[in-house]
């Protein structure tokens, strides 16, 4: 029997939340499975993922072969960090700290990203109070000639 681990929808109409699963790589994608590994909401902000990664790990040891979404899920998450460094024969302490270093990197780069993201926000808003005032200034001046005339006549 070969095992998938891929994911289940579930939730309702137009508000998916994902299973992680393992299954028959026969049974239906919605349909029969052998064991729940975790959850992925695309919706929330940031996207979540909760998996009960020693599952994982187990499943993967034992041969079961991700989908692409499922494994592209496993590397956010760093357990194919994890899987790949156990293959190469390293100890537990050795995993314990490239993960740790991983993490951290993967911080690092995405504080990068928010702070990069609020700048431009904070830029956009400049630009349109700019742009906002400038109108005011326009449509102020456009209209005080016209008064200016009325009260000249």
């Amino acid at each position: 029997m070969a095992v998938k681990l891929r994911l289940r929808r579930l939730g309702r109409k137009k508000r998916p939340v994902y299973e992680l699963v393992a299954a028959d790589a026969r049974a239906p994608r919605d349909g029969r499975f052998i064991e729940s590994l975790g959850q992925y909401d695309p919706l929330s902000e940031p996207p979540e993922i909760r998996l009960k990664e020693d599952r994982v790990l187990y499943w993967l040891r034992n041969g079961a072969i991700p989908t692409e979404t499922a494994r592209s899920l496993l590397r956010q998450a760093g357990i194919l960090l994890r899987w790949h460094l156990e293959k190469w024969g390293k100890s537990p302490e050795e995993i314990q700290a490239a993960y740790e270093e991983w993490k951290a990197r993967r911080e690092a780069k995405r504080e990068a990203i928010r702070q990069q993201v609020a700048a431009r926000k904070q830029e956009r808003l400049e630009q349109e109070r700019r742009l906002a005032q400038q109108r005011a200034a326009a449509q102020q001046a456009a209209s005080e000639p016209s008064s200016q005339s009325a009260v000249a006549e």
